[in-house]
């Protein structure tokens, strides 16, 4: 009678213990998460993750970008950014929000993160330009500014410019509009005369147009990267303008390429329009809302954003 094989056992599974791992790698590990979770859980494991979390190092970058319905927020929200703000003792050098700021947030921070060289804001309704300048006076070492449907004037540009000479990236998108035939280069001057040392600029959905543009290539030497997606009167344009970007703007993308890569996603809104007409002529006060039929009737719009982009 043949034998029984035996039938090998699997490998018991090894038990590890999160605690047991250096404290570095146990504090690498939590970076990746946000803010939020930072804070709110992984702080409230045990002992050893509390001291670990409460670490000014762990709060150098400190990213409270929420994806979802802002209304699903925590109902201390800005308890949570105040206390990110202390934890970081000084050491904060990226800071990320959106929605809830607020221009007491913003004196909060700036009062506390002289070091800060990346900010980046979306959607707050709350800021205004005088609390957003006020901010921006005491950051000397900014280097990136990222500013997603935030009202801001060409006051706001200056300001960013002059006392923030560290400043390489800027960044100001908004929702583009691709009918809307009234271009304006108010931001775009702005940045001709006041950052001569960017390297990246973003213009997304700006009204940005041909004069604009041969401003900033002007003034700004340095320039390696030039996205204007949406920037729909920067379109058509002459030969020599265009040959003299792709000359010197090493990495340029332009306003019909796609978005697809765009960690801003803009919608666009057509401008359901009875004719076509041309409304170059026009200032922005001489837009009358009710003379555009747009997707969902019923509702009322609103000009909101800066004298430079148009929302509805």
């Amino acid at each position: 009678m043949a034998p029984t094989p035996v039938t090998a056992r699997p490998p018991a599974r090894i038990r590890r213990n999160w605690l047991e791992l250096p404290s570095e790698l146990t504090e690498s590990i939590l970076m990746r998460l946000s803010a939020f979770d930072v804070y709110e859980n992984a702080r409230k494991v045990c002992r050893t993750w509390r001291s670990i979390c409460s670490q000014p190092s762990m709060w150098r970058v400190v990213n409270l970008m929420h994806p979802g319905d802002p209304y699903d927020i925590y109902y201390d929200a800005e308890n949570i950014y105040e206390k990110a703000v202390d934890l970081s003792s000084g050491e904060m050098v990226e800071f990320r929000m959106n929605h809830f700021a607020n221009d007491g947030l913003l004196e909060y921070v700036a009062d506390r993160s002289s070091r800060l060289r990346c900010l980046q804001l979306e959607c707050c309704s709350e800021i205004t330009n005088e609390g957003l300048c006020k901010m921006l006076r005491k950051l000397p070492l900014l280097e990136e500014l990222h500013l997603y449907c935030i009202r801001i004037s060409k006051q706001t540009i200056e300001v960013a410019g002059r006392c923030c000479p560290q400043l390489k990236t800027f960044k100001l998108n908004s929702k583009g509009h691709r009918k809307l035939h009234i271009g304006c280069d108010e931001n775009a001057l702005a940045i001709a005369e006041n950052m001569p040392g960017l390297r990246h600029l973003q213009l997304f959905g700006n009204r940005i147009t041909k004069d604009g543009l041969l401003a900033i290539l002007e003034s700004c030497p340095h320039l390696e990267s030039l996205d204007i997606r949406h920037c729909y009167k920067a379109v058509n344009l002459e030969p020599d303008l265009d040959k003299r970007l792709s000359q010197q703007i090493k990495n340029l993308r332009l306003p019909y390429d796609s978005t697809e890569d765009s960690e801003f996603k803009s919608e666009i809104y057509e401008w359901l329009s009875s004719d076509d007409d041309d409304y170059s002529g026009q200032s922005d006060s001489d837009i009358d809302p009710e003379d555009y039929n747009f997707p969902g009737n019923g509702y009322d719009y609103e000009f909101w954003g800066s004298d430079d982009d148009i929302f509805w």
